[in-house]
């Protein structure tokens, strides 16, 4: 799953790395994004074909909803099935979407407590984790829009933490994702929906003030000096993001 992320890149930089066009709206940086929360995402405009840069609600609420309660249950999408699925399949072919992320927290069991992990490209890179939109109409007639990201199986190092993990697209697949390539088919993209590499990701213990939704600064991403992970997840180099 990807219940907690990090995107702390300001919103020029976002759209310089995505290619995005059209005005910025202004949100912070966020050391702690949850579930029912506003966040980055990159889509494409369908009559203008560039890509836009947009804060949309973490949580999806499909178009046929009663109402937006069980968003935070659809804040992950699993990969396999998708395209069946009544919440995600019409979203699925025709809405999908980049989540720009930093990196993403995870927790681990260890003993009786569980210790959390930030987990980031080694590259320092902003990560595009694959998402997809929806858009609903309110009681008051505006529009809601949302989005939730896919998860897959874990790679061999991120199993050692949880067995899921979100899908973690590559530059060259953005395209085909956000459906800028001509006969795109759904199948194709499908394919996109693997684990990313194990020695892609860095890896690290951050303290367990994490987990409340109140706590949102720089520091969250930060080793935690008392804790012991085993070696593969505690890299030795530190995060630098670019």
């Amino acid at each position: 799953m990807c219940g907690r992320y990090f995107v702390q890149r300001e919103a020029g930089r976002l759209r310089d790395y995505f290619g995005t066009e059209g005005d910025l709206p202004n949100h912070p940086p966020s050391w702690n994004v949850a579930p029912t929360q506003d966040s980055w995402v990159v889509r494409r405009h369908p009559q203008e074909g560039v890509r836009h840069l947009g804060v949309l609600r973490w949580g999806l609420v499909p178009r046929w909803a009663k109402d937006a309660s069980g968003a935070a249950k659809l804040m992950n999408a699993r990969s396999e099935g998708l395209a069946e699925k009544p919440s995600f399949r019409e979203a699925a072919r025709k809405r999908r979407c980049l989540v720009p992320a930093d990196g993403f927290y995870e927790w681990r069991q260890e003993g009786k407590g569980k210790q959390a992990y930030a987990v980031a490209l080694r590259s320092g890179a902003p990560m595009a984790l694959a998402g997809l939109w929806e858009g609903w109409q309110q009681p008051d007639g505006s529009w809601l829009r949302s989005f939730t990201i896919i998860t897959t199986e874990a790679n061999a190092k991120q199993a050692l933490v949880h067995h899921r993990m979100p899908v973690i697209l590559p530059r060259e697949a953005w395209a085909l994702w956000l459906g800028e390539e001509a006969g795109d088919a759904w199948s194709d993209a499908l394919a996109l929906l693997r684990p990313s590499p194990a020695e892609e990701l860095a890896c690290w213990p951050v303290a367990a003030r994490v987990g409340k939704f109140a706590e949102n600064d720089a520091g969250l991403i930060a080793r935690d000096p008392l804790a012991s992970p085993p070696p593969e997840l505690d890299d030795p180099s530190p995060y630098e993001p670019r």
